[in-house]
């Protein structure tokens, strides 16, 4: 895929990423589980930035020693690669969960909520933990994960689901192989949200020798030392660039129908939001404001008919799939291509020359397609032990990939910071297609087990493995060196989170003050919902799939007029982000970064606009520096200090 390449994955930065990783791991636990502030929600990844700002720092100053001590550019965007993919697989969205819900429903089953009669019978015993010996060290504390019992409780399950992810997460990377040339290369998708650690790495952009770079940088600083200042001494001046509410000014009929109402001016979020298109800020806000509307005029009209009108979920989940499909439409040729391609290595010929003509190329293109046939087959198996029907099992993962594949695209195309599509996931779908009795026991308790990377889409690995491979072409690194640094992230972190986290848990108590909030939580929610499905049967939602469909329309048409009319301002993922978390605490962010973008571009230009860019790229990389070494600070104090985020 590289003509002329520079070794990434060495010998020196395999070292130091081994070092990095348990450090990175911990301080995230730190974070998200015992001071429930949430790094890994937003991108480019805060606690990823920070470690490279002080490897190139640290390379500099080893460049000066010896030339053979320095990193070079490939190494550093490889540890980072690395670390965003075992930040992504740590994080709030994902394995921080999973453990959580492992022991959770035999811990609390009791005679009131009839968990053992529902449903615990047939949780799989390979999968889940229950022995009560270890359960109870694990909640409540002042033992140690590092006895034979305590270990062999959590060891095959820790295999399995370990197995598992590595798996999910080889079949995410054979589709983003396949995706890759279409997108980056000839689509030219620009890849906003790795701008910064691209700038920051190249020594040919001069960025940190840019004056305006510091000003963005010390503007940003200036707020985050103040706010510091204010945490340790309330008498100190607060600027309120953090998210508040400002519902208590719609208390009024029918204002109070538009629910909460956030303002917020994070700098970091300017900064990253002034690379997005002008007509995706636009429509993010105006589609916002517009979902608000929609709340109030439900409320006035009255849908007594339609309970939970505006589905906006379900119209979000149609505008998402209508989004792909013109996606994918955009580079049918491409695809067409390596459909007939496929199916050659099938043994099925046809009579049409096929458009790869690359000898690398194919030869990836032949390993992803067996990685993605082993991988599916794999994840099968793995759902029909649990108790999964093989259909649910095949609509499932469909949607999953499908998803997973709209949020790569979503990420390489327009760089939106949060992408989070609660609510939008495949298990929800089929129960509002289908209901609970006609999926069954065996896939409901399948989705519970799978909700830890089903919740919330925050940190899906699906785009980080994307833009690695745009920075293997940017930078010319070898791909399969960046296919073999994402296997062993995964390996390699999966391994830490689950040792960290028990030994964690096992030495503070998962009930215990710093972790209960958290451990009991995820766990609660889950198999209450599950204990919902169970026990009170949902029919299928016909207005529910009604609404899919008009998100689709809805999207559909949006496209239509965009291709028809240059000129046309709404882009339709605003419309299906409208509803969303990250949307809610960041549509004030994106309206500053729209109007002073769109002031720039009419008083002076392209021009003055790329001038303009390092500041802003500045003002993110401040607020992401000094939050971090704040948040460093509140941990090694042990006291609550100035979060930059949320």
């Amino acid at each position: 895929m590289n003509s002329s390449s520079e070794n990434g994955l060495t010998v020196k930065s395999f070292l130091i990423v081994l070092c990095l990783i348990p450090i990175n791991v911990f301080w995230l636990i730190q974070l998200e589980v015992v001071r429930y502030t949430h790094p890994t929600l937003i991108h480019p990844l805060s606690n990823v930035i920070f470690i490279i700002f002080w490897l190139l720092l640290l390379s500099l100053f080893l460049n000066r020693l010896s030339f053979l001590l320095a990193l070079t550019q490939a190494e550093v965007l490889t540890i980072y690669v690395m670390l965003c993919v075992v930040s992504s697989l740590c994080s709030h969205d994902m394995m921080e969960i999973l453990i959580t819900i492992l022991g959770h429903p035999f811990r609390f089953a009791t005679p009131e909520n009839e968990w053992r009669e529902i449903f615990l019978r047939q949780l799989p015993e390979w999968l889940t933990v229950s022995d009560e010996k270890a359960l109870r060290h694990y909640y409540e504390g002042g033992s140690t994960l590092y006895t034979q019992d305590h270990i062999y409780a959590w060891l095959k399950p820790a295999v399995w689901w370990i197995a598992f992810i590595l798996v999910l997460m080889t079949v995410m990377l054979c589709l983003n192989i396949f995706l890759r040339v279409q997108w980056t290369e000839r689509e030219r998708l620009t890849y906003p949200i790795i701008q910064l650690p691209l700038e920051m790495v190249n020594p040919d952009s001069r960025f940190f020798h840019r004056r305006i770079v510091w000003f963005g940088f010390g503007l940003a600083a200036g707020i985050s030392i103040l706010n510091l200042m204010n945490s340790i001494y309330p008498e100190v001046p607060y600027l309120p660039v953090k998210r508040q509410s400002i519902q208590h000014y719609f208390t009024a009929r029918p204002w109070n129908a538009m629910g909460g109402v956030k303002i917020a001016f994070y700098p970091f979020a300017i900064g990253i939001a002034f690379l997005m298109p002008l007509d995706l800020l636009f429509s993010c806000w105006f589609f916002y404001a517009l979902f608000k509307i929609e709340l109030m005029v439900g409320k006035i009209v009255g849908f007594h008919g339609i309970p939970r009108f505006p589905y906006d979920n379900e119209q979000a989940f149609g505008a998402y799939i209508g989004l792909l499909f013109f996606a994918l439409w955009a580079g049918r040729g491409h695809f067409k291509s390596l459909m007939y391609y496929l199916l050659s290595i099938l043994g099925i010929k046809y009579d049409l020359k096929p458009i790869i003509e690359d000898v690398q190329e194919s030869t990836y293109y032949r390993w992803a397609f067996l990685g993605i046939v082993s991988g599916c087959s794999f994840l099968s198996v793995f759902s029909y032990q649990i108790g999964m029907s093989p259909w649910v099992i095949l609509l499932f993962f469909t949607i999953y990939f499908l998803l997973a594949i709209m949020i790569a695209r979503v990420r390489a195309e327009l760089g939106f910071l949060v992408h989070d599509l609660h609510r939008i996931d495949p298990h929800s779908i089929l129960v509002t297609a289908f209901g609970t009795q006609r999926l069954g026991t065996g896939s409901l308790i399948g989705f519970s087990l799978y909700m830890f990377f089903n919740r919330a889409y925050r940190a899906h690995p699906m785009p980080q493995i994307l833009e690695a491979f745009k920075i293997s072409q940017t930078r010319s690194i070898p791909s399969k060196q960046i296919v073999i640094s994402i296997l062993m992230a995964t390996l390699i972190g999966s391994i830490v989170v689950f040792w960290l986290l028990l030994d964690s848990y096992y030495r503070h108590g998962a009930e215990s003050g710093y972790y209960e909030t958290w451990a009991l939580g995820f766990g609660r929610g889950i198999y209450r919902q599950l204990e919902g499905w169970l026990t009170f049967p949902r029919e299928v939602d016909i207005p529910g799939l009604a609404f899919m469909g008009i998100g689709v329309m809805i999207t559909t048409l949006m496209m239509l007029i965009r291709t028809k009319f240059l000129w046309w301002p709404l882009h339709p993922l605003g419309y299906a982000m409208a509803n969303s978390w990250g949307m809610a605490n960041l549509w004030c962010c994106l309206f500053v970064a729209w109007f002073l973008k769109a002031v720039i571009l009419k008083q002076g230009g392209l021009q003055s606009y790329r001038r303009a860019i390092p500041f802003f790229l500045g003002l993110a990389l401040g607020d992401y520096i000094l939050g971090s070494i704040w948040s460093i600070a509140s941990i090694l104090t042990n006291t609550p200090l100035y979060q930059f985020w949320p």
